[in-house]
Protein backbone atom coordinates (compact mmCIF):
# COMPACT_ATOMS: atom_id res chain seq x y z
CA UNK A 1 0.00 0.00 0.00
CA UNK A 2 2.96 2.51 0.86
CA UNK A 3 5.68 0.85 -1.02
CA UNK A 4 7.88 3.32 -2.65
CA UNK A 5 9.46 2.84 -5.73
CA UNK A 6 12.70 3.86 -7.72
CA UNK A 7 11.96 5.82 -11.10
CA UNK A 8 13.00 3.67 -13.96
CA UNK A 9 13.59 4.98 -17.86
CA UNK A 10 15.51 7.66 -18.84
CA UNK A 11 14.84 11.05 -17.55
CA UNK A 12 15.80 14.05 -17.87
CA UNK A 13 18.59 15.20 -15.03
CA UNK A 14 17.46 18.81 -15.78
CA UNK A 15 14.13 17.97 -14.16
CA UNK A 16 15.81 16.98 -10.90
CA UNK A 17 17.99 19.32 -10.83
CA UNK A 18 15.73 21.65 -11.26
CA UNK A 19 13.09 20.15 -8.11
CA UNK A 20 16.36 20.22 -6.28
CA UNK A 21 17.07 23.84 -6.87
CA UNK A 22 13.76 24.59 -5.91
CA UNK A 23 13.33 23.37 -3.04
CA UNK A 24 16.99 24.88 -2.16
CA UNK A 25 16.04 28.18 -2.90
CA UNK A 26 12.41 29.32 -2.16
CA UNK A 27 11.85 28.18 1.59
CA UNK A 28 12.40 28.72 4.99
CA UNK A 29 15.16 25.99 6.74
CA UNK A 30 15.51 23.46 10.28
CA UNK A 31 18.92 23.55 10.24
CA UNK A 32 21.91 23.64 11.90
CA UNK A 33 24.06 26.87 10.49
CA UNK A 34 27.25 24.70 10.28
CA UNK A 35 25.54 22.47 7.58
CA UNK A 36 23.59 24.99 5.32
CA UNK A 37 27.40 26.88 5.17
CA UNK A 38 28.98 23.76 3.84
CA UNK A 39 26.47 23.34 1.54
CA UNK A 40 27.09 26.43 -0.41
CA UNK A 41 29.47 24.63 -2.73
CA UNK A 42 26.90 22.08 -3.71
CA UNK A 43 24.61 24.73 -4.34
CA UNK A 44 27.33 26.59 -6.47
CA UNK A 45 27.52 23.78 -8.85
CA UNK A 46 23.82 23.14 -9.17
CA UNK A 47 23.04 26.80 -9.89
CA UNK A 48 25.56 26.68 -12.95
CA UNK A 49 24.39 23.36 -13.94
CA UNK A 50 27.76 21.25 -13.25
CA UNK A 51 26.60 17.60 -13.57
CA UNK A 52 30.17 16.57 -13.37
CA UNK A 53 30.15 15.16 -16.86
CA UNK A 54 27.36 12.90 -16.17
CA UNK A 55 24.86 12.18 -19.40
CA UNK A 56 22.22 14.41 -19.18
CA UNK A 57 19.88 11.58 -19.58
CA UNK A 58 21.72 8.64 -17.86
CA UNK A 59 19.80 6.48 -16.18
CA UNK A 60 19.09 7.91 -12.52
CA UNK A 61 18.49 3.91 -11.10
CA UNK A 62 22.34 3.87 -11.77
CA UNK A 63 22.70 7.00 -9.62
CA UNK A 64 21.12 6.24 -6.05
CA UNK A 65 21.30 3.14 -4.16
CA UNK A 66 18.61 1.20 -3.25
CA UNK A 67 17.23 2.33 -0.17
CA UNK A 68 18.82 0.14 3.15
CA UNK A 69 16.43 -0.85 5.85
CA UNK A 70 18.05 -2.87 8.05
CA UNK A 71 16.07 -5.71 9.98
CA UNK A 72 17.00 -6.83 13.38
CA UNK A 73 15.10 -10.47 13.85
CA UNK A 74 14.86 -11.19 17.83
CA UNK A 75 18.00 -12.69 18.85
CA UNK A 76 19.80 -11.78 15.78
CA UNK A 77 22.56 -9.22 14.48
CA UNK A 78 21.18 -7.07 11.48
CA UNK A 79 21.86 -6.95 8.02
CA UNK A 80 20.57 -4.35 5.32
CA UNK A 81 18.19 -5.70 3.15
CA UNK A 82 16.15 -4.76 0.41
CA UNK A 83 12.55 -3.82 1.19
CA UNK A 84 10.86 -6.79 -0.10
CA UNK A 85 13.12 -8.85 2.27
CA UNK A 86 10.27 -7.51 4.79
CA UNK A 87 8.19 -11.00 4.05
CA UNK A 88 11.60 -12.72 4.61
CA UNK A 89 12.07 -11.41 8.22
CA UNK A 90 11.12 -13.50 11.27
CA UNK A 91 7.99 -12.27 13.79
CA UNK A 92 9.14 -9.67 15.76
CA UNK A 93 11.66 -8.30 13.91
CA UNK A 94 12.69 -4.27 13.71
CA UNK A 95 12.89 -2.44 11.29
CA UNK A 96 16.13 0.51 11.45
CA UNK A 97 14.93 3.28 8.99
CA UNK A 98 18.41 5.87 7.96
CA UNK A 99 17.75 9.47 8.37
CA UNK A 100 20.66 11.24 7.16
CA UNK A 101 22.36 13.88 5.45
CA UNK A 102 20.16 17.26 4.65
CA UNK A 103 17.05 16.28 4.82
CA UNK A 104 14.53 18.13 1.76
CA UNK A 105 10.69 16.46 0.65
CA UNK A 106 11.59 14.86 -2.36
CA UNK A 107 14.23 13.00 -3.67
CA UNK A 108 17.19 13.96 -5.67
CA UNK A 109 19.50 11.85 -8.19
CA UNK A 110 21.16 10.64 -5.57
CA UNK A 111 19.07 10.49 -2.47
CA UNK A 112 15.86 10.12 -0.86
CA UNK A 113 13.44 12.61 -0.26
CA UNK A 114 11.29 12.51 3.47
CA UNK A 115 8.51 11.51 1.44
CA UNK A 116 10.02 8.56 0.15
CA UNK A 117 11.68 8.25 3.40
CA UNK A 118 8.18 7.67 5.40
CA UNK A 119 6.98 5.59 2.68
CA UNK A 120 9.43 2.85 3.64
CA UNK A 121 8.39 3.56 6.76
CA UNK A 122 4.79 3.16 6.55
CA UNK A 123 5.85 -0.21 4.57
CA UNK A 124 7.46 -1.47 8.04
CA UNK A 125 5.48 -0.18 10.08
CA UNK A 126 2.18 -2.20 8.63
CA UNK A 127 4.03 -5.37 8.03
CA UNK A 128 2.86 -8.02 9.97
CA UNK A 129 7.12 -9.19 11.00
CA UNK A 130 7.95 -5.76 11.96
CA UNK A 131 7.06 -4.93 15.31
CA UNK A 132 8.95 -2.11 15.96
CA UNK A 133 11.12 0.92 14.25
CA UNK A 134 14.30 2.39 14.99
CA UNK A 135 15.12 5.61 13.01
CA UNK A 136 19.04 5.98 12.89
CA UNK A 137 19.34 9.74 12.68
CA UNK A 138 22.64 11.65 11.81
CA UNK A 139 21.19 15.20 10.13
CA UNK A 140 21.58 18.53 10.83
CA UNK A 141 18.37 19.14 9.44
CA UNK A 142 16.70 20.77 6.24
CA UNK A 143 13.95 22.67 4.66
CA UNK A 144 10.83 22.96 6.48
CA UNK A 145 8.40 21.10 4.28
CA UNK A 146 10.47 18.37 4.76
CA UNK A 147 9.62 17.64 8.27
CA UNK A 148 5.59 16.70 7.80
CA UNK A 149 6.27 13.56 6.10
CA UNK A 150 8.35 11.45 8.94
CA UNK A 151 6.13 13.30 11.60
CA UNK A 152 2.44 11.87 10.29
CA UNK A 153 4.36 8.22 9.36
CA UNK A 154 5.85 8.33 12.96
CA UNK A 155 2.26 8.86 14.60
CA UNK A 156 0.10 6.59 12.07
CA UNK A 157 2.67 3.44 13.09
CA UNK A 158 2.44 4.43 16.85
CA UNK A 159 -1.23 4.76 16.41
CA UNK A 160 -2.79 2.86 14.02
CA UNK A 161 -0.15 0.42 13.61
CA UNK A 162 0.54 0.20 17.70
CA UNK A 163 3.86 0.18 16.91
CA UNK A 164 7.03 1.73 19.14
CA UNK A 165 9.11 4.07 17.27
CA UNK A 166 12.53 5.47 18.86
CA UNK A 167 15.09 7.45 17.60
CA UNK A 168 18.97 6.48 17.87
CA UNK A 169 20.97 9.70 16.75
CA UNK A 170 24.23 10.99 16.71
CA UNK A 171 23.72 14.65 15.44
CA UNK A 172 20.20 15.28 15.74
CA UNK A 173 19.76 19.27 14.84
CA UNK A 174 17.08 21.25 13.88
CA UNK A 175 14.24 19.59 11.61
CA UNK A 176 15.94 16.15 12.71
CA UNK A 177 15.62 17.00 16.11
CA UNK A 178 11.79 17.66 15.21
CA UNK A 179 11.63 14.43 13.59
CA UNK A 180 13.20 12.65 16.18
CA UNK A 181 11.57 14.25 19.18
CA UNK A 182 8.08 12.30 18.43
CA UNK A 183 9.97 9.20 18.96
CA UNK A 184 8.98 7.11 21.95
CA UNK A 185 12.44 7.74 22.87
CA UNK A 186 15.59 9.23 21.92
CA UNK A 187 19.28 7.24 22.25
CA UNK A 188 22.23 8.86 21.47
CA UNK A 189 24.36 6.81 20.15
CA UNK A 190 27.49 7.86 21.76
CA UNK A 191 28.90 10.45 23.87
CA UNK A 192 31.23 11.55 22.39
CA UNK A 193 30.29 13.55 19.08
CA UNK A 194 26.65 12.72 19.89
CA UNK A 195 24.76 15.91 19.53
CA UNK A 196 21.26 17.20 20.11
CA UNK A 197 18.82 20.89 19.47
CA UNK A 198 19.03 23.84 17.62
CA UNK A 199 15.50 24.07 17.78
CA UNK A 200 14.94 27.17 15.49
CA UNK A 201 14.15 28.63 11.64
CA UNK A 202 16.28 30.41 9.60
CA UNK A 203 15.91 31.60 6.05
CA UNK A 204 18.58 32.66 3.16
CA UNK A 205 18.20 34.06 -0.28
CA UNK A 206 20.56 35.03 -2.48
CA UNK A 207 20.12 38.72 -4.36
CA UNK A 208 20.99 38.32 -7.64
CA UNK A 209 19.50 41.46 -9.20
CA UNK A 210 22.57 43.57 -8.46
CA UNK A 211 24.43 41.47 -10.98
CA UNK A 212 22.01 41.02 -13.77
CA UNK A 213 21.44 44.77 -13.77
CA UNK A 214 25.31 45.21 -14.33
CA UNK A 215 24.72 42.84 -17.58
CA UNK A 216 22.65 45.23 -18.62
CA UNK A 217 18.87 44.07 -17.30
CA UNK A 218 16.25 45.97 -15.88
CA UNK A 219 13.70 44.09 -13.43
CA UNK A 220 10.67 45.08 -12.98
CA UNK A 221 7.69 43.59 -10.66
CA UNK A 222 4.17 45.11 -11.16
CA UNK A 223 1.42 44.52 -8.74
CA UNK A 224 -2.33 44.59 -9.48
CA UNK A 225 -4.12 47.41 -6.75
CA UNK A 226 -6.05 44.42 -5.00
CA UNK A 227 -2.61 42.95 -4.31
CA UNK A 228 -0.64 45.11 -2.38
CA UNK A 229 0.08 42.33 0.13
CA UNK A 230 1.05 40.14 -2.55
CA UNK A 231 5.44 38.82 -1.65
CA UNK A 232 5.50 42.29 0.44
CA UNK A 233 7.69 40.92 2.95
CA UNK A 234 9.93 39.34 0.64
CA UNK A 235 10.15 42.60 -1.22
CA UNK A 236 11.28 44.25 2.28
CA UNK A 237 13.56 41.89 2.54
CA UNK A 238 15.39 42.78 -0.54
CA UNK A 239 15.54 46.04 0.34
CA UNK A 240 17.18 44.92 3.77
CA UNK A 241 14.17 45.33 5.58
CA UNK A 242 13.48 42.12 7.71
CA UNK A 243 11.00 42.79 10.20
CA UNK A 244 8.24 41.95 8.42
CA UNK A 245 9.42 38.33 6.57
CA UNK A 246 10.53 37.35 10.88
CA UNK A 247 7.04 38.26 11.71
CA UNK A 248 4.83 37.06 8.97
CA UNK A 249 7.03 33.71 8.58
CA UNK A 250 10.09 32.85 10.65
CA UNK A 251 8.33 33.40 13.80
CA UNK A 252 4.76 31.57 13.14
CA UNK A 253 7.30 28.42 12.24
CA UNK A 254 9.44 29.02 15.30
CA UNK A 255 6.54 29.00 17.93
CA UNK A 256 5.10 26.20 16.36
CA UNK A 257 8.28 23.74 16.27
CA UNK A 258 8.55 25.23 20.08
CA UNK A 259 5.18 23.88 20.72
CA UNK A 260 5.87 20.54 19.08
CA UNK A 261 8.98 19.87 21.08
CA UNK A 262 7.71 20.72 24.16
CA UNK A 263 4.27 18.59 23.21
CA UNK A 264 6.31 15.92 21.95
CA UNK A 265 8.82 15.67 25.19
CA UNK A 266 5.60 15.29 27.55
CA UNK A 267 7.07 17.31 30.42
CA UNK A 268 10.73 16.20 30.14
CA UNK A 269 12.30 19.31 28.85
CA UNK A 270 13.95 21.65 31.07
CA UNK A 271 12.48 25.40 29.14
CA UNK A 272 14.49 27.37 31.92
CA UNK A 273 17.75 26.22 30.61
CA UNK A 274 19.54 29.32 28.52
CA UNK A 275 18.63 28.57 24.42
CA UNK A 276 16.68 25.00 24.88
CA UNK A 277 13.96 25.77 22.81
CA UNK A 278 16.04 29.27 20.81
CA UNK A 279 18.79 27.04 18.72
CA UNK A 280 21.20 26.13 21.18
CA UNK A 281 23.10 22.89 20.61
CA UNK A 282 24.21 20.36 23.25
CA UNK A 283 26.21 16.94 23.73
CA UNK A 284 24.84 14.03 24.95
CA UNK A 285 25.36 14.25 28.60
CA UNK A 286 23.82 17.61 28.85
CA UNK A 287 21.09 16.94 26.44
CA UNK A 288 20.31 14.05 28.76
CA UNK A 289 20.66 15.79 31.59
CA UNK A 290 17.76 18.75 29.94
CA UNK A 291 15.42 16.10 28.81
CA UNK A 292 15.88 16.53 25.22
CA UNK A 293 16.99 12.91 25.31
CA UNK A 294 16.28 9.90 26.99
CA UNK A 295 19.60 7.64 27.10
CA UNK A 296 22.96 7.09 26.30
CA UNK A 297 24.22 4.34 24.44
CA UNK A 298 24.57 2.89 21.16
CA UNK A 299 22.04 1.41 18.18
CA UNK A 300 21.89 -1.83 20.07
CA UNK A 301 20.77 0.00 22.66
CA UNK A 302 17.99 1.65 20.82
CA UNK A 303 16.92 -1.53 18.82
CA UNK A 304 16.90 -3.54 22.24
CA UNK A 305 14.62 -0.96 24.10
CA UNK A 306 12.53 -1.32 21.01
CA UNK A 307 11.98 -4.90 21.56
CA UNK A 308 11.27 -4.24 25.04
CA UNK A 309 8.74 -1.18 24.25
CA UNK A 310 7.24 -4.11 21.10
CA UNK A 311 5.92 -6.36 24.16
CA UNK A 312 4.22 -3.36 26.44
CA UNK A 313 2.88 -2.22 23.03
CA UNK A 314 1.07 -5.72 22.40
CA UNK A 315 -0.03 -5.52 26.04
CA UNK A 316 -1.87 -2.04 25.43
CA UNK A 317 -3.35 -2.57 22.41
CA UNK A 318 -4.98 -5.60 23.66
CA UNK A 319 -5.94 -4.10 27.19
CA UNK A 320 -7.33 -0.93 24.85
CA UNK A 321 -9.44 -3.78 22.17
CA UNK A 322 -11.51 -5.67 25.58
CA UNK A 323 -12.28 -2.01 26.98
CA UNK A 324 -13.76 -1.43 24.05
CA UNK A 325 -17.24 -1.50 23.90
Amino acid sequence: MFRATNFTGKIQRDNWAFLLMSQIMRGAWFIEPGIAISSGETVHKLLNRDWNGLDKTEDLTKSRAPFPIALVGPGSTGQVLSESSLDKAPSGSTAIIPIKGTLIKYGTMSTYGTEEIAAMMLDAGSHKNISSIVQDIDSGGGSVDAVAPILQATSKIKKEFGKPVLASADLSASAAYWIASACDKIIANNDISAEFGSIGVMMSFMDAIPYYEKQGYKFHCIYAPESTHKNKAFELALEGSYEEIKTELLSPLARKFQESVESNRGGKLNKEVEGILNGKMFFAKEAKEHGLIDEIGNLDMAVDMARDMAANYTINNYINSKSKP
